[in-house]
């Protein structure tokens, strides 16, 4: 792991702008740690879904610099402070931050089923996150999602959507998801 101390610096003026919560940043970056440790060895796209402070994606982006990294935010505050940090990270060819809807952008011919990896934290409620989510997933790609503290209900939300896709259990807080269809498919066992 290289020197933490530039993502800590950016990370720290993204917390004094309000960007990020009251936690120590240790604590922030431990846990989108999380993320980077369930992240497919094959991935080479990623997509961060409600960006706002950077966590997980600045984090992915320091920790897996063969990644191209896209960071999606509607609030065009959180987008600009995210664009000025890739910059002074040295990141503006790799790390991409685009200030849209979800919604919208999944929409987009470019953006619809194109990543091999899609990121949520704190996104929103469980359903609506990986209905989200599912839009930008590649066929056999990834779904990384931080899991609420009081336990996940995932198995019912997959249930409920009624949509393709296969729920893995989590790791250690992040519920992992697959979405059938890839060259790469391999039957795993699902947790719900």
């Amino acid at each position: 792991m290289p020197d933490d101390a530039p993502l800590l610096a950016v990370l720290g003026e993204h917390q004094r702008v309000g960007a990020i919560g009251p936690t120590t940043l240790e604590d922030a970056v431990a846990h989108s740690r999380r993320f980077v440790r369930v992240l497919p060895a094959s991935a080479t796209s990623v997509v961060d879904l409600g960006s706002g402070g950077g966590l997980p994606g600045l984090v992915i982006a320091w920790d897996r610099p063969s990644l191209a990294v896209t960071l999606v935010d509607r609030r065009e505050k959180r987008t600009d402070t995210l664009r000025r940090s890739a910059t002074r990270l040295g990141w503006s060819g790799r790390v991409r931050v685009i200030t849209a809807d979800v919604g919208v952008l999944g929409a987009d011919p470019a953006h619809h089923r194109r990543y091999d990896v899609v990121t949520a934290r704190s996104f929103g409620p469980p359903a609506s996150t990986l209905d989200g989510a599912l839009v930008f997933a590649r066929p056999g790609g990834t779904i990384l999602i931080s899991d609420p503290p009081a336990g996940s209900r995932w198995g019912d939300v997959v249930r409920e959507l009624g949509r393709s896709v296969v729920w893995h259990g989590g790791e250690d807080g992040i519920a992992v998801f697959t979405v059938p269809g890839g060259p790469d498919d391999v039957p795993r066992e699902t947790g719900g």
